[in-house]
């Protein structure tokens, strides 16, 4: 009687069942009976995301004031003529350093209820996505308002320069450092009438109006007399990468 043999297919098998067997043991021995979805590190995670974000805040506003010291030093001791005051004081403005003081207006965007329904008839149901302010939301209201005059742009509590970037994560708007949840409110410095005709007649803001209209998101437009825009107070040092050798 010949010896028995294990096939190589067979001696396959074997191999992808004490696989199987082992990342199941892994699995259970890391989630040890719990949801791994709502782990602990989770929660520290987002914790530790506030706790930047809040610092960052905090850096950004010891930084503008060392910048104050800094320019009044400058001022006092440059010897720079008149001229040169007021050619460096239009750079500053220009830069979004300085603050900026005028009739405003202010849009604000907010999702939609997450049980909202079609408020329209024939309207689909919405998907999640329908219901939440997305990137291109915010970004459309800052360029029509860039392109209606504004003198100056604040989102949230941080007003923009030239080098910010509007970025949106899941729900979450990532600004020059910092979190923040809707409500999302920009407000901008210059000819509210102006102002208005450009998100009128912006065709990207049209398109999430009847977001608004067809399923509750959030939109309501401001105008205030007498707004003041404080000066950006975090770096403006750019940065690039660079090739390694």
């Amino acid at each position: 009687m010949s010896g028995f043999r294990i096939r190589p297919a067979r001696l396959g098998s074997i191999a992808v069942f004490a696989l199987a067997g082992l990342l199941f043991w892994i699995s259970f021995d890391t989630a040890r009976g719990t949801d791994i979805r709502t782990d602990a590190s989770m929660l520290r995670l987002s914790d530790l995301i506030r706790e930047r974000s809040e610092k960052n805040a905090a850096l950004e506003s010891s930084a503008a004031e060392l910048r104050r010291e800094v320019d009044a030093l400058a001022e006092r001791d440059g010897g720079a003529t008149a001229a040169e005051e007021r050619a460096l004081r239009r750079v500053k403005k220009d830069a979004g350093t300085t603050t900026v003081s005028g009739p405003s207006l202010s849009v604000t965007l907010t999702d939609a209820p997450t049980d909202a329904v079609p408020l329209i008839p024939g309207v689909p149901d919405p998907s999640p996505n329908d219901l939440v302010i997305h990137q291109q939301d915010l970004q459309a209201v800052v360029n029509a308002l860039w392109k209606g005059g504004a003198e100056g742009i604040r989102v949230m509590d941080q007003r923009l320069i030239s080098t910010s970037a509007v970025r949106c994560v899941g729900n979450t708007l990532i600004l020059q450092g910092r979190v923040y949840s809707p409500p999302y409110t920009v407000t901008a410095v210059g000819d509210p009438d102006a102002l208005r005709k450009a998100l009128d007649t912006s065709p990207a803001i049209q398109n999430y109006l009847g977001y608004v209209e067809a399923y509750g998101l959030g939109w309501e437009v401001e105008e205030d007399s007498a707004t003041t825009l404080p000066g950006y107070s975090g770096t403006v040092d750019l940065q690039h990468a660079e090739p390694v050798e």
